[in-house]
């Protein structure tokens, strides 16, 4: 088999791979997978860069995992979903980031994804409107049994997908510094609705894997909360960490 056309990858590349931990940003593959290989003794090694797909393995135990950054986007993340399902790649799992909705989440904690509010254009390609995009239930609990292990706090629940991250997030930091009427309010009836938080790719993910009869699921670190506007290094860098080990440790129950 070629090597496919976005990921630069073939099935041999990957060793039988059947799970893959999926980052947006390609710098943070290098660090999941180096925190991978930390944990379980193993080794990290680059397979493939190409535009904002940055592939990783490593293993668990033996068995190989892959870490594959998917870019901004449900767009960028149905491509990665679609080539790696096609060489093998069974259990999907976003590790990311994203803003807190509900006023006692903090940054640093991490939210589980069991759901998604579909605010996204690539998931209606995969399934109509009201097709719900829900996480696998065992991966979720693999998620959970990993994030205790770690000692992360974490919350469980609803997300709100947007393709946008400015208006679709009701940002008013944004170059126009208008909100459609469709998104204006939308921030406090999802959180009346007990929506937990903002991110870009988990509807396109969980529509394909459900309705595709994969297995999905998302963990994302808080890095900012309530809508505010700006994000700071020690945010960032105390979310990102969060997650990364409350995913690597959630691998124990994935592979």
């Amino acid at each position: 088999m070629p090597k496919l056309y976005h990921l630069n990858l073939s099935k041999n590349m990957i060793r039988g791979a059947r799970v893959a931990l999926l980052p947006g940003d390609p710098f943070r593959s290098g660090a999941i997978a180096e925190a991978v290989a930390s944990e379980y003794g193993s080794d990290a090694k680059e397979l493939a860069w190409k535009r904002e797909y940055r592939t990783y393995l490593t293993s668990v135990e033996g068995k190989s995992v892959l870490v594959t950054s998917t870019g901004i986007g449900g767009p960028s993340t149905s491509i990665a979903v679609e080539e790696l399902a096609r060489i093998g790649v069974r259990t999907f799992v976003r590790v990311g980031t994203t803003g807190a909705i509900q006023k006692n989440i903090k940054t640093g904690d991490c939210i589980i994804t069991t759901a998604s509010v579909r605010l996204d254009g690539a998931s209606t390609h995969y399934a109509p409107p009201e097709y719900p995009a829900v996480a696998d239930f065992y991966v979720v609990r693999a998620l959970i049994e990993g994030a205790e292990r770690a000692d992360i706090k974490y919350h469980v629940g609803v997300t709100a997908s947007s393709d946008t991250f400015y208006p679709g997030e009701e940002r008013k930091d944004s170059f126009r510094r208008y909100i459609i009427k469709r998104f204006q309010g939308s921030m406090r009836e999802w959180r009346e609705l007990g929506v937990l938080n903002y991110e870009m790719e988990s509807a396109t993910l969980l529509t394909m894997t459900s309705s595709m009869k994969l297995r999905g699921g998302c963990v994302t670190g808080v890095i900012n909360t309530a809508g505010r506007g700006e994000i700071t290094k020690r945010d960032l860098e105390k979310g990102e960490g969060n997650v990364i080990k409350a995913a690597v440790s959630a691998l124990r129950g994935l592979v």
